[in-house]
Parts: structure tokens; C-alpha cells; sequence
């Protein structure tokens, strides 16, 4: 009599930056441009210190706090609604186009393994999540806006999501959830990314900043592209 052995296949945690990572392109960013474009905010100024802050976050010399306080502002200035129509539209116009093939490759790949999925993001939680539900990935941790009886403060709530807050947001959620790093990945293009880079058992650098590559090449992670 044979027995047959069943190979038991851990399941594991999958963990993606999104912007520039999964998406070819900023959705803060972008998000930003499109209220200037909308004429929701003073074009000339809003475009202006959109690339300012963009700038420091690729030099790493962002004040995250300062950028919150600029980019979350536009939020308390509309009703909920508004801005749900105003989302739909960028959904379609500009996040829609900037998913790349290779990335909805690459989640259905870790969703053919049985992988638990996870987007961590310093994008704030409105502009993301319902990117994420476009991805088809369940879970997500972004930077949280306050919100006082159904409207937007322009504050943020709680630790911001990003550096070294990834992993304080990070380890919360595990704990919350009873996951684990045992076998976890995790995707990311920036520099910024580098301590939860530095946590996870397999780290990916994804089209990264010259800084990130540099780094990868001296960790020997794996260097992938995900631009179609």
C-alpha cells in the first residue's frame, strides 16, 4: 500500500506599495492635478506645491505632516458626495489607465497561491481604497483623514503611513489580524520603502529609484518591472 503525501502549501503575506509600484504613476499625485484641472483648487499655487512635495518625497526629505496638512485640505472643502463623483471620474480617467498588465499579473499570481494580500500606502485612505478594490486586493493600510459627521477635516487621523510608519501600522495590523512575515513579500519602487524593505523575508524592488536599486543590488533583492 502507497501513501500519498499531500504537499501543504503555506499561505503567505503579500504586501504592495502602490504608487509607482502596482500603479505606473502617483495617485496622489495625479489626484492633485485632477483638482486643479476640475478648477477645485488655485491651479497655478496647488500645481506648484503639488511638485514640491513630490520632489522631497523622491529626494526623501519629505515632512509628511506638512504635505498632509496641503493635500487633505481639498477634502473638508466638499460633501462626501461631491467628492464620490469627483473619485469616479479619476477612477476612470486617470487610475484605470496607469494598471498595467504585468501588475494584475503579478496579484493574480499571489491570488492563485492562496496569499494573503495587502496594499500599504502613505496615499490617504480615500483616494486608495477604492483603487484597491479595483485591484482586487482585500486589505489595505493608507494614511487616514479625519472625518467629524460625515465630512472631511483636512486633518489626518492617527500614524501616518509612511517610512518608518508602514511598520508601526504594520505591526498593529498583524496583530489585529493574527498574520504573520513567515514567508511575506513585499513590493515597492522607493527608497522610502527601505525599513518594512527590510522586515519582510522576500523584498522586491519594482521599477525602483536609483537609490532603492542601489540598495537592492547590495541586499541582492530581486530587481522586477511591472510597466507593460
Amino acid at each position: 500500500m502507497r501513501l500519498s503525501i499531500k504537499k501543504v502549501q503555506i499561505v503567505a503575506l503579500a504586501i504592495f506599495d502602490l504608487d509607482n509600484t502596482l500603479l505606473n504613476g502617483d495617485s496622489d499625485y495625479m489626484w492633485g492635478q485632477f483638482l486643479a484641472q476640475q478648477g477645485r483648487v488655485d491651479t497655478k499655487h496647488y500645481e506648484k506645491e503639488n511638485q514640491r512635495f513630490y520632489d522631497e518625497y523622491v529626494a526623501g526629505t519629505l515632512d509628511i505632516y506638512e504635505f498632509l496638512e496641503f493635500s487633505l485640505a481639498p477634502l473638508s472643502q466638499m460633501e462626501m458626495s461631491e467628492l464620490e463623483e469627483l473619485h469616479n471620474r479619476f477612477m476612470d480617467e486617470h487610475i484605470r489607465p496607469v494598471i498595467t498588465t504585468q501588475s494584475r499579473s503579478l496579484i493574480q499570481k499571489h491570488v492563485e497561491q492562496n496569499d494573503t494580500l495587502l496594499i500599504i500606502t502613505a496615499t490617504n485612505l480615500f483616494i486608495t481604497e477604492p483603487i484597491a478594490e479595483e485591484l482586487g486586493i482585500p486589505n489595505i493600510l493608507a494614511t487616514d483623514a479625519e472625518i467629524i459627521d460625515n465630512r472631511y477635516t483636512g486633518k489626518v487621523y492617527g500614524t501616518p503611513c509612511f517610512r518608518e510608519g508602514k511598520v508601526k501600522r504594520l505591526a498593529i495590523w498583524l496583530k489585529e489580524t493574527d498574520e504573520n512575515l513567515a514567508g511575506s513579500y513585499f513590493y515597492s519602487d522607493s527608497h522610502n520603502d527601505i525599513p518594512l524593505l527590510e522586515l519582510v523575508e522576500k523584498s522586491i524592488a519594482v521599477d525602483p529609484d536609483d537609490t532603492l536599486r542601489s540598495h537592492a543590488k547590495i541586499k541582492g533583492w530581486d530587481i522586477i518591472s511591472l510597466k507593460d
